[in-house]
C-alpha cells in the first residue's frame, strides 16, 4: 500500500470501534463525526493528504524497500546526512502546517519505530522472536502508512515508591499471565496517551525500573491496535469548544487530546511483543538503539516551527498596534528570535556531527539535541509570557465572530477595535490567535505539555549533569592552576 489519503485514514479509524470515553460518554458513533474529535481527525487527514500534493509529494515520500510504493519519508532509515536533511524537510512541512502545535503528528513515533527496527538485534538479546517482531511491525506501519501514539507513564498514585510497591492491588499496567498461543495478559493503567485517534498504540518503557523479580511484570514493550478488546481510553475534557476557526483558530484545529489508557484484561499477541521481563533492556532501550536521537531530532524540527510561529505573532502585534519602537518590546521579540536561531544551531550541529551508529543508521549527534531537550521546556513558558505582555489587555478585549456579524454591534466594533496598522477584523483575528496561543485552555495545555515533554525538568537536568563530560574541562583547570608561564 502507498501513502494513504486523508479519507482512507478517516475510514480506518471510523471502522475500528475503539472504546473511547469523554465527559462520561462512551462514543458509539464514528469518531470523526463526534464534536470532540471531528476537527482533529480532519486535521490528521489533511496531513496525510499533504503527501499527495504534487508540489510536496517528492519531499514527503520515498519508495518502500519492500512494496516499491511511495511511503512516508519519516519512515526512512537514513544512511547519509543528506537523508537526515530530507527527513527534516518533510517533517517541517507538517510542523509548519500546525504552527508546531501538534506534538503527536505521526512522524514523531515513525522516527522511533524506524530506529528500533534498525536495532533489531537489541531485541534479540531478550528473545529471537522479538527481533523479527519489531522489524515486521516497522514494515507494517510503514507500508500501510499508519498513525501511532504511545503511552509511557504510570499513574500518579504514589511516586514515593515503585509501581510494584504502590498498593496491594497494582494500579500500573503490568503482566498478569502468559499463554503459549494467546500471548501476554495485561492489566492496569498508563498515562499519558496523547492522540487517542491514532490507529495503533505503542506501550513502551519510560520510567526507570529496578531489576528485582517483582519489577519484571512492569518491564515490556509492545504494540496493539487501538480497538483491541479490553483497551479503554479515558479522555480529559476537550479544549475544542465547537467554536469556529475565527473564534478558536488553534483549538478548533489542533486539539490532539490526552487520555489515560486502561488495560482491562488485554491479551497482547506474541507477534506484537518487543521486550518482556527484562528491566535492564527496557531501561536502556531508547539510548542503546539510538531511538532517542531520532525522536529528539523530530521534536527539534517541531520546536523550531513552534517558536517561529510565536515570533511571527509577536512581530505582527508589534506592527499592528505600533509598539515596535519601545525597547522592552524589541527585547522580548529579539529574545524570541534568538531562541529560533539557537534551535537552528542545535539542528545544524546535530546534522553536522551525525554519525553512523552501531545499527547502521546515520544518527544525529545527541549532544545538541540533549541540550535542546533541557532548554526548550524552560524557554517556552517564557516566550508565552512575552506574548502575554505584548498583547496585554487586548487579549481580553476580543469580540467573537457572532459579535462581528451582528448588525447592531458591527459598526461599533469596526470603529473602536481598529488598530494603527489594521482594520478591526484583521486586528481581531490576530488577537484571537494570540489568545489561543497564550491564554486559552488550549494554549495553557501547550505550555504544560512542553514543560514535561521529555519528563520532569529537574530530573532531566540532574541526568544531564551526571552524564555531561566535564572531566577534560576540570583537567584543563587543574593544569592552569599550576602553570608557570
Amino acid at each position: 500500500m502507498s501513502v494513504r489519503t486523508g479519507q482512507q485514514y478517516l475510514d480506518h479509524i471510523d471502522h475500528q470501534h475503539r472504546e473511547l470515553w469523554i465527559r462520561g460518554e462512551k462514543i458509539t458513533s464514528t469518531i470523526s463525526d463526534h464534536p470532540a474529535f471531528h476537527q482533529i481527525t480532519h486535521t490528521m487527514a489533511h496531513l496525510y493528504d499533504m503527501q499527495h500534493d504534487p508540489a510536496l509529494h517528492e519531499e514527503m515520500t520515498y519508495p518502500s524497500p519492500t512494496s516499491k510504493e511511495a511511503v512516508g519519508l519519516s519512515f526512512l532509515q537514513p544512511k547519509t546526512t543528506a537523508d537526515l536533511i530530507r527527513k527534516r524537510t518533510m517533517m517541517k512541512h507538517w510542523a509548519d502546517y500546525a504552527g508546531g502545535m501538534l506534538g503527536r503528528s505521526p512522524d514523531y513515533l515513525n522516527s522511533s519505530v524506524m530506529a528500533l527496527a534498525a536495532a533489531r538485534d537489541y531485541f534479540k538479546g531478550n528473545d529471537p522472536r522479538f527481533a523479527d517482531n519489531i522489524q515486521r511491525y516497522y514494515e507494517y506501519i510503514r507500508d500501510n502508512d499508519l498513525c501511532t501514539t504511545h503511552t509511557l507513564i504510570n499513574p500518579q498514585s504514589n511516586r514515593a515508591v515503585s509501581a510494584s510497591e504502590s498498593t496491594n492491588r497494582p494500579i500500573a499496567a503490568h503482566v498478569v499471565d502468559q499463554h503459549p498461543t494467546k500471548g501476554v495478559l495485561i492489566q492496569g493503567a498508563r498515562m499519558l496517551a496523547t492522540l487517542p485517534i491514532a490507529d495503533e498504540l505503542l506501550v513502551f518503557p519510560s520510567t526507570v525500573l529496578k531489576n528485582r523479580p517483582e519489577d519484571q511484570a512492569y518491564a515490556f514493550a509492545f504494540a496493539v491496535p487501538c480497538d483491541i478488546p479490553g483497551l479503554k481510553f479515558l479522555c480529559r475534557e476537550s479544549f475544542d469548544y465547537g467554536l469556529s476557526h475565527y473564534d478558536h483558530p488553534l483549538g478548533s484545529r489542533f486539539e490532539e487530546m490526552d487520555a489515560v489508557v486502561v488495560f482491562d484484561d488485554v491479551w497482547v499477541p506474541w507477534d506484537r511483543i518487543f521486550l518482556l521481563g527484562r528491566s535492564d533492556l527496557c531501561n536502556s532501550m531508547y539510548t542503546e538503539t539510538g531511538a532517542v536521537s531520532h525522536m529528539s531530532y523530530q521534536v527539534l524540527v517541531k520546536n523550531i516551527a513552534k517558536t517561529e510561529f510565536v515570533l511571527g505573532i509577536m512581530a505582527k502585534i508589534a506592527d499592528t498596534i505600533n509598539i515596535g519602537q519601545f525597547q522592552h518590546v524589541q527585547e522580548k521579540i529579539a529574545k524570541t528570535a534568538m531562541t529560533v536561531e539557537m534551535l537552528k544551531a542545535f539542528q545544524r550541529a546535530s546534522e553536522e556531527d551525525a554519525q553512523i551508529n552501531r545499527w547502521g543508521l546515520m544518527t544525529p549527534d545527541f549532544a545538541p539535541l540533549n541540550a535542546m531537550r533541557n532548554i526548550f521546556p524552560r524557554i517556552y513558558p517564557t516566550l508565552i509570557h512575552y506574548l502575554q505582555r505584548l498583547g496585554a489587555g487586548g487579549l481580553m478585549a476580543i469580540p467573537s465572530e457572532a459579535d462581528m456579524q451582528n448588525p447592531d454591534l458591527a459598526p461599533d466594533i469596526l470603529r473602536y477595535y481598529q488598530a494603527a496598522q489594521a482594520d478591526a477584523d484583521t486586528r481581531n483575528r490576530l488577537y484571537r490567535l494570540a489568545w489561543d496561543v497564550a491564554v486559552s485552555s488550549f494554549g495553557q495545555r501547550q505550555v504544560l505539555y512542553e514543560q514535561f515533554f521529555f519528563g520532569d525538568p529537574v530530573r532531566m537536568a540532574s541526568a544531564y549533569y551526571q552524564n555531561y563530560r566535564v572531566g577534560p574541562l576540570k583537567e584543563r583547570v587543574d593544569a592552569f592552576l599550576y602553570r608557570n608561564d
